[in-house]
């Protein structure tokens, strides 16, 4: 049988068709707008979400036997907020995960409401990024479309609400809202109250194998499917890569190198981090996780790159970058603002310590060099909480940067595995379908049959004693930065 992993993501849709040994059939993507009405702000419309992935999916099954396609599923971009009214439009363009606008209203979530209450309500603090305090700011700066909501729901599940009818969510994005109690796995009711939404609002929560309905009959009838095609939940997109590399059960790590970067640790059991440095969300295996995420990862280079050195030539520019561990050049990856473990959405990217003999290519250094470092600052929390991390997966675009790889292994000192296939949340997607379907009995199981390991990096002792001091300086960059960040506000 065929199963479609979708990944929505910020600057495109990835399709990929699948068989039943894990095989990649098929690839296909379309591209959608991202608006920034005013700074910090971003957003997306969800009609093009749906427009381009139907396309794509024209594309992904044109040459297949679609009798064989059982099932579809998701891994999304987190934490958007998507509103519907009475007769399903939508009302107001999506504000996105990297969306800075709503400071005050997370300071209220954490200093009024109260980072103690937020965590007993939902295992987390509020972070910009978040959508429950998304919802509060369209309350309070839009009142007019506050009051037609009929539904709320994430980026993804606006795509299931499409192809199936389904008003459905899943528990692993569902936790990134603010409005789920996470251990008990259900909608908060004091974070209902606070928000001033009711649960009717809300969609109904699935585990992300669960299937939660199938194909739509015109939906099926243009794409040329069976209405029997079965839809299940999805994951966020940290939780879709995270099954796509293997990262489930207890104790394992995957770091993702995308547009945004993210620390992945996979638990059996419920776990706080006390700080609140680190998310705790539900996992896509129906387990748990911890999760460190900073908003500026692959998006870095891709910035300094194409909007700075004004190329495209990525792989050339990282050529003869071989001084590791040596240079005197910082880079703090923050762009968006940051979230694990600052929690900042006015902290802003920097260069610091260039002299006169500075280069292209120091620059460039820095800036990997720099994503690393803060990817380094979640693991560091995670140490704290007596967590070992000896080795992790990796996923992403800048997973494919053998330069990347080997800074990953040094700077954080652990073994770092490749995969076989590396198609992140898409190809957690399609896992998630197949076991929906049936095809295999656990997440798990699907995980230990179709996840194979191909090559291992091992940290260099020399190398990682180089990082280990650059990396005592660089943690010292930010706190002498942050008053200076919020007065240039």
């Amino acid at each position: 049988m065929l199963y479609i992993g979708v990944d929505l993501g910020t600057s495109s849709v990835k399709l990929l068709l699948m068989d039943e040994t894990g095989k990649v059939q098929k690839v296909a993507s379309r591209e959608y707008p991202l608006f920034f009405p005013h700074p910090g702000w971003s957003e997306q419309k969800p009609e093009d979400w749906f427009a381009q992935t139907m396309d794509g999916l024209k594309e992904l099954l044109a040459d297949c036997d679609k009798s064989k396609v059982a099932g579809i599923s998701f891994g999304g971009q987190m934490h958007g907020l998507v509103i519907l009214d009475k007769d399903d439009n939508v009302i107001r363009p999506a504000i996105l995960w990297n969306d800075g606008r709503t400071a005050k209203e997370s300071d209220y979530l954490n200093e009024v409401i109260g980072k103690d209450k937020l965590s007993q309500y939902t295992a987390n603090i509020s972070f910009a990024g978040f959508t429950a305090p998304k919802i509060l700011w369209v309350e309070k700066n839009e009142p007019e479309n506050f009051k037609k909501i009929v539904k709320i729901m994430l980026p993804k599940d606006y795509l299931a609400y499409k192809l199936s009818g389904s008003f459905c969510t899943d528990y692993s994005d569902a936790s990134g809202m603010l409005l789920m109690d996470v251990q008990h796995k259900c909608w908060s009711k004091e974070m209902m109250e606070i928000c001033h939404v009711r649960e009717d609002q809300l969609p109904k929560l699935y585990e992300s194998f669960d299937k939660v309905g199938t194909l739509k009959a015109d939906i099926a009838a243009e794409l040329g499917l069976s209405d029997q095609v079965v839809i299940a939940a999805g994951a966020g997109d940290n939780a879709a890569a995270a099954v796509g590399t293997g990262t489930v059960g207890d104790g394992k790590c995957n770091i993702s190198l995308g547009t945004s970067g993210t620390v992945f640790i996979s638990s059996k059991d419920f776990k706080v981090d006390s700080r609140n440095a680190l998310h705790a969300f539900a996992h896509a295996d129906g387990n748990y996780h911890l999760m460190g995420c900073m908003l500026s990862a692959a998006s870095c280079n891709k910035w300094w790159m194409e909007e700075i050195l004004q190329t495209k030539e990525f792989a050339s520019e990282q050529e003869g970058i071989d001084h590791l561990g040596e240079n005197h050049v910082y880079y703090l990856p923050y762009l968006m603002g940051e979230r694990s473990p600052h929690n900042d959405p006015l902290a802003r990217a920097t260069f610091i310590g260039m002299t006169m003999d500075t280069t292209r290519k120091d620059m460039t250094q820095a800036v990997l060099e720099g994503v690393v470092f803060a990817l380094r600052d979640s693991i560091e929390v995670a140490k704290a909480q007596g967590i070992q991390i000896e080795r992790t997966k990796l996923c992403g675009g800048g997973a494919k940067s053998p330069l990347w790889r080997t800074m990953i292994a040094n700077i954080l000192g652990i073994k770092v595995d490749l995969l076989e296939t590396e198609e992140g949340p898409g190809y957690g997607g399609a896992m998630l379908a197949a076991v929906a379907c049936g095809e295999f009995a656990s997440v798990e199981e699907a995980a230990d049959k179709l996840i194979k390991v191909t090559k291992t990096i091992e940290p260099d002792p020399e190398l990682t004693a180089k990082y280990e001091a650059r990396y005592q300086q660089f943690k010292q960059i930010y706190p002498a930065c942050k008053a200076l960040f919020q007065n240039l506000q």
